[in-house]
């Protein structure tokens, strides 16, 4: 649907509530053309202000029933019509009050039967709904069509008295339950008046047998419900009582039912009501599943942390046996590398998304780093920008990147004179830039990353690379060395 301000803009003087109102409306109104198997159609009358009388009408959204065939092949948004070109539309405007009994008209080759209903806001009419049906589907109905169109007349009686839409808990509508799905008719009291083949069905499955008719819906929820006599079983009886508007589930071993309860009013006075209800038996089960799946990986994430843990002690205990130096740093720095990949497998563990928070993990890294160095207390590292949640593929082999840059950082360029470490992340729509920089002595003469025979920065060029399909470029600054890592997201 085109946005209402769109096809409004200088053409009514509709204010923002009423704006609201009508998004409201059309919001729920494919229960209104399900119920009346109908084809409607919105319309605001163009004026140049509330008291001025209109020069016609534009249509700002149109519907299509899902329980018919619809009579419109093309949507009818923005289309205009003057006034009096469609008299019932005019009537129900001007008198507030619903038009049917209209002679059908042909319309190609069918004939449609026309009805007009005003939409009452505030006591004032600031739209109309014309309803287009087959008359030739109308002649024979069916005990459904019957109860439907009976339950269908009671909501336009609302719509037209500005009790419908529902001002509360509009939110119980998402997600929205359609009529075709399964649909019950209480009385005042709560006792079933009809049940549609569907909502029987639905109701068979959880293993009710016999009729629903005659018999009180909260009753038999409650039966059926594997809940057990407690507070919530009378919250479920008067959540179906019809009384209120509510939404609630019932579940036992044959299936879980979603069930709608919508108030009939005529006036102030309420007349009965409807549920809507929808089998979700399928839906529970497979969130279940994901529910479960998502708990299975985050205690693999944390099976792999441990075990990396692990490994990482059986390699200091390793390097406290050699007395080679070189041996000893290089196991070391396999400790370091290892504790990065961990870090990120202990980040998915403790979330229940499945995506990396980086910035936290930079700066859990940042804060290792510099504790392993002789001139903690003389260096300041600052970080500036931020790369948000990453996934996982990109945040195991990044962590990788950025602990060799940072360490590389502070073992040569800082590891005698300077004291600036700073680094500078910025994520745009589809790339990720990382300035790693400091103040230090600088790179040599000649110095390029594809000739170092530095293990660090190999790794850091192969995973670029080959996972993070970017680059990486370390260059020489009058102010020290400037590590550039550019990559895709």
């Amino acid at each position: 649907m085109l946005q209402l301000e769109t096809v409004l803009r200088d053409r009514s003087p509709l204010d923002s509530e009423q704006l609201r109102r009508i998004r409201e409306l059309t919001s729920d109104w494919q229960l209104l053309a399900d119920l009346s198997f109908a084809d409607l159609v919105l319309w605001v009358p163009l004026r140049k202000d509330l008291k001025s009388w209109p020069s016609g009408y534009v249509a700002v959204s149109h519907i299509r029933p899902t329980t018919a065939a619809t009579v419109f092949p093309q949507d009818v948004i923005g289309d205009e019509i003057s006034w009096g070109a469609r008299p019932r539309i005019d009537q129900a405007l001007s008198n507030a009050e619903i038009i049917r009994d209209a002679e059908p008209e042909k319309f190609g080759e069918i004939f449609i039967k026309e009805e007009t209903v005003p939409v009452i806001f505030n006591d004032q009419v600031i739209a109309v709904i014309s309803r287009h049906r087959n008359a030739e589907l109308m002649r024979q109905p069916s005990r459904l069509e019957l109860n439907y169109r009976e339950v269908a007349h009671i909501v336009y009686r609302m719509v037209a008295q500005g009790t419908f839409p529902y001002t509360e808990h509009s939110e119980l509508f998402d997600p929205a339950v359609r009529v075709g799905d399964g649909l019950i008719r209480l009385d005042i009291n709560g006792s079933i008046i009809y049940a549609s083949p569907n909502a029987k069905s639905a109701f068979n499955r959880m293993g009710l047998a016999g009729e629903l008719e005659g018999k009180i819906l909260g009753e038999v929820a409650r039966n059926v419900s594997l809940i057990k006599r407690d507070a919530h079983e009378e919250a479920i009886e008067v959540s179906l009582s019809g009384k209120s508007l509510r939404r609630v589930e019932i579940e036992n071993a044959g299936g879980t039912i979603d069930l709608l309860a919508l108030p009939l009013l005529d006036g102030g006075d309420r007349i009965g009501a409807i549920v809507l209800l929808q089998n979700v038996t399928e839906l529970r089960r497979r969130e279940r599943e994901l529910v479960t799946k998502d708990a299975t990986i985050r205690e693999i994430h944390h099976r792999v942390k441990n075990n990396l843990q692990t490994v990482s002690a059986l390699l200091r205990l390793q390097s406290r046996r050699i007395e080679d130096p070189a041996a000893s740093a290089a196991l070391n720095e396999a400790v370091r590398r290892i504790a990065s990949i961990a870090l990120v497998h202990e980040t998915l563990s403790s979330s229940a998304e499945a995506s990396v928070a980086f910035d936290d993990v930079l700066d859990r890294l940042v804060a290792h780093a510099l504790d392993l160095s002789p001139r903690m207390g003389e260096l300041q590292i600052s970080r500036t920008g931020a790369l948000g949640s990453l996934d996982p593929r990109i945040a195991t082999p990044l962590s990788l990147v950025v602990t060799e840059l940072i360490h590389n950082a502070l073992e040569h360029g800082l590891a005698e004179s300077g004291t600036n470490l700073t680094i500078e992340v910025s994520r745009l729509d589809s790339a990720i830039q990382i300035v790693i920089f400091d103040d230090g002595v600088g790179l040599p003469e000649g110095f390029t990353i594809v000739e170092s025979a530095n293990l660090g920065l190999q790794i850091v060029r192969t995973l670029t690379e080959n996972e993070l399909k970017g680059t990486i470029n370390l260059v020489r600054t009058k102010r020290g060395t400037e590590a550039q890592l550019n990559f895709p997201i």
